[in-house]
């Protein structure tokens, strides 16, 4: 009896083995089916990240390529501001310039209209001058036409003669009129203003004793009325000391003639 239930304990022991090894080659098998699906889903999670990645890196590029473009943009358009202001700033300035240049030549056209208004009121002062020398000169047949006159030149009815004629030697050996030594210590009386000549356009020539100058020359106010001041002895007669630029003439201002020079009087 009991031989008889070992046998069929190690029968039913037998038997239960096949199922054990089954189900443990199915474990077996349900662990590598779940490797491989663990695997699998690796994969596709580092697929995904790398592309997650590259679309990341993708969207970064373009990114930095649309703020560099738009930074691009912005100092084009700053420049094109800049470059707009500069062109306002030189075109104002030129209209300013052209302004200027306007006010100034128009300043100047006054001032030369000043001028040659001025030049015609003392051409017209010295013709009067002129005029009433020669009339004061002519009345009574040149006789006597002035007190002091009849020092220097006397008229027969047909032309004027010459006696006791300046002597342009004769002062100058005189100490009395050492006029520069007196301008070395008195400089600013020497320093006068500028010289305006009778005529526009007229230009600054060398003049010597015998030439003969025009009335416009010697006129009135050309003449150097205290003589002493700079150390230049008086004048009788026709004579007058005249400023001609920075010379000092001595003109016979019935006949226009320089009798007498000094260049360079003036600063």
């Amino acid at each position: 009896m009991r031989q008889q239930d070992s046998r069929e304990f190690r029968r039913a022991r037998s038997e239960r083995r096949p199922v054990q090894v089954d189900r443990q080659d199915s474990r077996g098998n349900n662990r590598a089916d779940l490797s491989r699906a663990r695997g699998q889903n690796r994969d596709r999670g580092e697929a995904a990240r790398e592309r997650n990645a590259r679309r990341e890196a993708r969207a970064r590029s373009e990114a930095r390529t649309e703020r560099r473009s738009d930074r691009r943009l912005a100092e084009r358009r700053e420049q094109a501001r800049r470059e707009a202001r500069s062109n306002e700033r030189r075109q104002q300035a030129r209209r300013e310039a052209r302004a200027e240049y306007r006010r100034d030549q128009a300043r100047r056209d006054a001032r030369a209209n000043d001028r040659r208004e001025r030049a015609r009121r003392e051409a017209r002062r010295d013709a009067r001058e002129d005029r009433r020398i020669r009339r004061d000169g002519y009345r009574d047949g040149y006789r006597n036409a002035r007190r002091d006159q009849r020092r220097a030149r006397y008229y027969d009815g047909r032309r004027w003669h010459s006696y006791n004629r300046w002597d342009n030697r004769r002062w100058r050996n005189n100490s009395r009129y050492d006029w520069q030594r007196y301008r070395y210590s008195n400089r600013s009386i020497f320093r006068l203003g500028r010289y305006y000549a009778p005529y526009r356009d007229y230009r600054y020539r060398r003049l010597s004793v015998g030439v003969q100058l025009g009335s416009l020359f010697f006129g009135s106010r050309y003449w150097i009325n205290d003589p002493w001041r700079y150390r230049l002895p008086d004048v009788y007669g026709p004579y007058r000391w005249v400023r001609y630029y920075d010379d000092v003439l001595l003109v016979d201002i019935y006949n226009g003639e320089v009798v007498d020079v000094i260049y360079d009087f003036f600063w």
